[in-house]
């Protein structure tokens, strides 16, 4: 069934919308800007990866020339590797994003935003994170979010909210800003010789529409959300977590202070094959050595 939230930023209205496309998804939002348009997928993986140590999460966003109405043309008929704003633009996704998911969800993450349409007024890159922050949000995938996002602008004394193009060129201040509706979480952007309490300013205005951001997106998730998958909390089977710990740490500090990174880098691999070698009786099994391996790395 399809599902509709809007929220009017300055002169154009962001609508978000979902059950219409990518319905196979664990998650998808369709988000539109003026003229500009994109939709958001969350997919996680089926099955889960046993002693992950970080959360395994990739997001990429696609930004083709198709999207304006363009084709390229000449020697090069198709478009090959992701160009630096579309990498750009991903990282500015994954920042804020990745905190909230939480290590006891197992499973691979992937969040693709992609661009389908461009008015050449309304940059995509913003309307790409809140559309997917919306995606995973009413997704069963576990997530502390929402989160909103918002570009700061200051043309002719005055603080504009998501300027278009043609603003942004005439800016002495551009702020990417996100987080959620308790606070920010990620500032990026440059000014050209501001004062610091303009600078508050943009970051506080932006927070006030990143608050209404998060409120679309909760409400949207309460009329088309799917029930979050459960976190379940397995014990671990290793015992010997404490006494490797005391018996390792004094030797990685010395080994983390040896001069030279190729010698330090050697004098680390030395203590975890030490390491090994003293505890190997009492290692039963090959997967308990990974784990003590693992966790000579993170000490």
């Amino acid at each position: 069934m399809e599902q509709r939230v809007s929220f009017r930023i300055g002169e154009e209205e962001l609508v978000l919308e979902t059950g219409r496309m990518a319905k196979q998804a664990n998650g998808a939002v369709f988000a539109k800007l003026g003229g500009s348009a994109v939709i958001a997928t969350a997919c996680a993986a089926e099955n889960e990866k046993e002693d992950l140590d970080f959360i395994p999460l990739s997001v990429d966003y696609i930004e083709k020339y198709y999207a304006a109405g363009k084709i390229p043309g000449g020697f090069i008929k198709r478009e090959g590797r992701p160009k630096d704003k579309e990498i750009l633009v991903s990282r500015l996704i994954d920042r804020p994003i990745r905190p909230l998911f939480s290590r006891l969800f197992r499973r691979e993450i992937q969040v693709i935003p992609m661009a389908i349409s461009t008015d050449q007024v309304n940059p995509p890159d913003i309307l790409a994170m809140n559309a997917a922050s919306a995606a995973i949000t009413i997704s069963d995938i576990p997530f502390e979010g929402p989160i909103g996002a918002v570009r700061m602008g200051y043309v002719d004394g005055k603080l504009i909210v998501n300027p278009t193009f043609d603003q942004i060129q005439e800016t002495t201040l551009e702020l990417v800003v996100a987080g959620t509706a308790k606070g920010i979480t990620m500032v990026e952007g440059g000014a050209r010789q501001v004062s610091e309490s303009l600078i508050i300013e943009a970051i506080e205005t932006a927070h006030r529409t990143i608050i209404e951001l998060c409120r679309i997106q909760v409400e949207l998730a309460q009329k088309a959300g799917k029930q979050k998958l459960p976190l379940v909390e397995r014990p671990s089977t290793f015992t010997l977590g404490a006494e490797v710990r005391s018996w390792s740490m004094p030797k990685l500090q010395e080994a983390s202070f040896v001069k030279g990174k190729e010698n330090r880098s050697r004098a680390i691999k030395a203590v975890r094959t030490e390491a090994l070698e003293h505890f190997k009786d009492r290692l039963a099994e090959r997967p308990t050595r990974r784990q003590l391996a693992l966790r000579l790395t993170r000490a």
